[in-house]
């Protein structure tokens, strides 16, 4: 790949330029959710049959439409017709994919602590373009700088890590740039910060891992092992610990290997004793 994927569908980058497309089968499904809140009750059956059964495009385009149609934010509309659990999956569930990361953020950084798993997961491993669409869709819904929101809320080299995503710093990969001479380079230059060092540069590691396309990102593993026998991703488990060592490893397998990493994220939330609902809904939705 030459460029980290982006997990928005092409509904939301043309959203964010004002131009979303809509067929019939959004209208109806708007028509089905406003039918099935009117009234004494709400018809939660109907709810789940509605945006349960959408995808990630279906469930965009309905935020955007409903609003256009009922001049009235869906998401509102959830948050006043459910509640607990099931409320705050309704609401992710009914709003455009940007603006169900910037509620995710919110929840990971409001109250006592930061929920950092929460935090990383939609941080980390992210493109340029959608590290963009995030700020500014943050900056929209709550008039807050999301980097000087992650800055305060968080600390020590996790913070180092989530200011340089934030950046959005990812290279356009150039095979005559990124080749095999600069792999190596880096490659020397990861284990001398790292492994190769008394006391861990971890701002050097991530700015390695943030700029770096997944092609070339690639290249640098290749060259790591060719030189040091073991991956990138061991030299991190042995350099980093708790969160950080979790948010670096999120980040380097979304460039490297997103589907699995996807898809492990996923299992992590049901292992071990009872199953974490909140992040397995943010992890399912995203």
């Amino acid at each position: 790949m030459n460029k980290s994927i982006n997990l928005y569908p092409d509904e939301v980058h043309k959203a964010s330029l004002g131009a979303p497309e809509y067929y019939p089968e959004i209208d109806d499904a708007c028509e089905e959710i406003n039918k099935a809140t009117k009234g004494l009750g709400t018809d939660e059956d109907a709810l789940i049959a509605t945006l349960g059964s959408k995808n990630i495009v279906e469930r965009c385009l309905i935020a955007y439409r409903y609003q256009e149609k009922y001049g009235k934010e869906l998401k509102e509309l959830m948050k006043k017709e459910n509640s607990g659990d099931f409320g705050f999956l309704t609401q992710l569930l009914s709003l455009p994919a940007p603006d169900a990361d910037a509620m995710i953020i919110r929840k990971a950084t409001k109250g006592f602590g930061t929920d950092e798993k929460l935090l990383y997961t939609v941080i980390c491993g992210r493109s340029n373009d959608e590290i963009d669409i995030l700020k500014k869709t943050y900056f929209k819904r709550y008039n807050t700088d999301l980097t000087n929101l992650v800055s305060s809320e968080t600390h020590g080299d996790i913070k180092k890590l989530y200011l340089t995503c934030l950046r959005g710093v990812e290279e356009t990969y150039d095979p005559k740039y990124h080749n095999a001479s600069k792999a190596e380079e880096d490659a020397k230059t990861f284990y001398k910060k790292g492994k190769g060092r008394w006391g861990t540069d971890e701002a050097a590691l991530f700015e390695i891992i943030c700029k770096s396309p997944p092609q070339y990102l690639q290249m640098v593993d290749d060259a790591y092992v060719t030189t040091y026998d073991v991956k990138l991703q061991h030299a991190l488990k042995e350099e980093l610990r708790g969160k950080t060592k979790d948010a670096a490893l999120f980040a380097l397998g979304m460039k490297l290997h997103p589907y699995v990493t996807a898809a492990e994220l996923i299992k992590n939330t049901c292992a071990g004793m009872g199953t974490d609902e909140l992040g397995l809904s943010c992890a399912i939705l995203r």
